[in-house]
């Protein structure tokens, strides 16, 4: 009888080290409550391919028209979950996403070269989708019926979806009641979702549901499951590709509960320690001063875990006080040899307008990222020679209140800076003739903007 293939992956405490095999169903270790990652067999994979190898590969999948490997997480199937079988996996596909160099930024920042990773163009219109289609996938492996996840909005837009794919799953989402937008909130409901809204906070809602799943047969998606977060490291997997795989100096990513940025450090020390990559890039997570717990513990040389009481921002995204991937982050943060940093929703809205005046629309999460680059190219953290990919992690159609509240000056404490204001004329093609005329204001108005 052929023996069973040693499996190339499984789960490991980051705190005490113990192993647990990747078949569990576990978020963190029964020994001392640390949070788990997915660790692969590198030197397996390495005795397999070299680095050039690898990129030979990865770069003949790019284009195909059929198949796992359309996929942006997929088409790295090896280093994400190589031991979860084609015929499980889930996918739309998601990735591919543009990766735009942006000349006014660079103007703005005096910056040499500035790109942003738009991850708003998955399909669900941010960059769950990749984390989701790896955890749906592996819950269908799993043979689970009933996926859930806490979220302030994109988690459970990208969880439902992927779970109405499923034919016997469904998703439960429960969210924080008034902390979301409508254009987020309408998806899980049109998916077919099970949504649940609570009067708490996030990092209430995201406690109460792992409270529910140590009792209940619920298999949970928030980024505490490590397979989720093999799922995101494509991110940065897809990036370098796009890249030639010649990695920026640095990459800023918006951080709200933190699992984000942790994946695309996890990725970026996996695509290292395979030869695929010569250097890891430096990361810098972005946080709004509302709720800024990492950047106060990397201005206070983390000295200690920092939870806030998060406020209103409009990065509502990113509005936790309490990451669960704190540890992960900082551990990836500080081993790159970046930083955290924040902004001001002043800062954060008047970047938005910014970038979204190029043509490239962009949330208030992402803008964050954007306001914390243009702060570390202030100060001199960022050099003016050093490249650098910002990660914008959803579409601003998703978000379009604050938008329209920021251009129209209704944004609490923030005094418009780019705005756009709309004009009110009578239905009279005179009054139209006049203001498109040279001088009648349209010109001065694009120009000033």
């Amino acid at each position: 009888m052929a023996s069973t293939p040693r499996p190339f992956s499984s789960l490991r405490c980051i705190g005490c080290g113990r192993g647990y095999p990747l078949g569990e169903i576990r978020y963190e270790c029964e020994a001392c409550s640390g949070l788990l990652e997915v660790v692969h067999d590198l030197d397996r994979l390495k005795k397999s391919r070299d680095g050039a190898a690898w990129r030979r590969l990865f770069d003949g999948r790019m284009g195909v028209k059929a198949g796992i490997h359309r996929s942006g997480v997929w088409r790295f199937h090896e280093l994400i979950l190589p031991d979860l079988p084609e015929a499980a996996i889930v996918t739309k596909p998601e990735g591919d996403t543009n990766l735009y160099r942006s000349p006014r930024l660079e103007k703005e920042s005096g910056a040499a070269c500035v790109h942003i990773k738009h991850e708003g163009e998955n399909p669900t219109l941010s960059f769950k989708d990749r984390g989701m289609s790896a955890g749906v996938s592996f819950a269908r492996h799993l043979g689970v019926d009933l996926v859930a996840c806490a979220s302030t909005g994109d988690t459970s837009a990208a969880m439902a979806a992927y779970a109405a794919q499923v034919e016997g799953m469904r998703g439960v989402a429960v969210l924080p009641q008034g902390k979301i937008s409508m254009e987020q909130l309408s998806q899980p409901i049109a998916s077919g979702c099970l949504t649940v809204s609570l009067p708490a906070d996030f990092d209430t809602c995201i406690r109460l549901l792992r409270e529910v799943c140590r009792k209940r047969p619920v298999y949970l998606l928030n980024s505490v499951n490590p397979v989720r977060i093999e799922g995101q490291k494509s991110i940065a997997y897809e990036m370098l590709q796009q890249l030639g795989w010649e990695p920026p100096d640095w990459i800023v990513v918006p951080v709200g509960n933190a699992g984000n940025i942790s994946a695309i450090g996890k990725g970026l020390f996996d695509l290292h320690a395979l030869g695929i990559i010569d250097r890891v890039p430096r990361l810098l997570g972005a946080q709004p001063e509302a709720a800024a717990p990492l950047a106060r513990a990397h201005r206070e040389g983390y000295r200690e875990r920092v939870r806030v009481k998060a406020a209103d921002t409009a990065a509502s995204a990113i509005r936790i006080g309490d990451p669960v991937s704190y540890d992960k982050a900082v551990a990836a943060v500080r081993r790159s040899k970046g930083a955290f940093l924040s902004a001001s929703e002043q800062e954060i809205m008047d970047a938005k307008a910014l970038v979204d005046a190029t043509g490239v629309y962009i949330c208030p999460n992402s803008a964050t990222a954007v306001a914390c680059f243009l702060k570390a190219r202030g100060e001199g953290i960022i050099g003016a020679d050093e490249k650098v990919v910002i990660i914008a992690t959803a579409h601003g159609c998703k978000f379009s209140q604050a938008t329209i509240d920021y251009h129209g000056g209704r944004l609490a404490g923030v005094v418009p800076g780019r705005a756009n204001r709309i004009i009110e004329l009578e239905a009279d093609p005179a009054a139209l003739e006049r203001l498109l005329a040279p001088g009648g204001g349209a010109a001065s108005r694009k120009d000033g903007q």
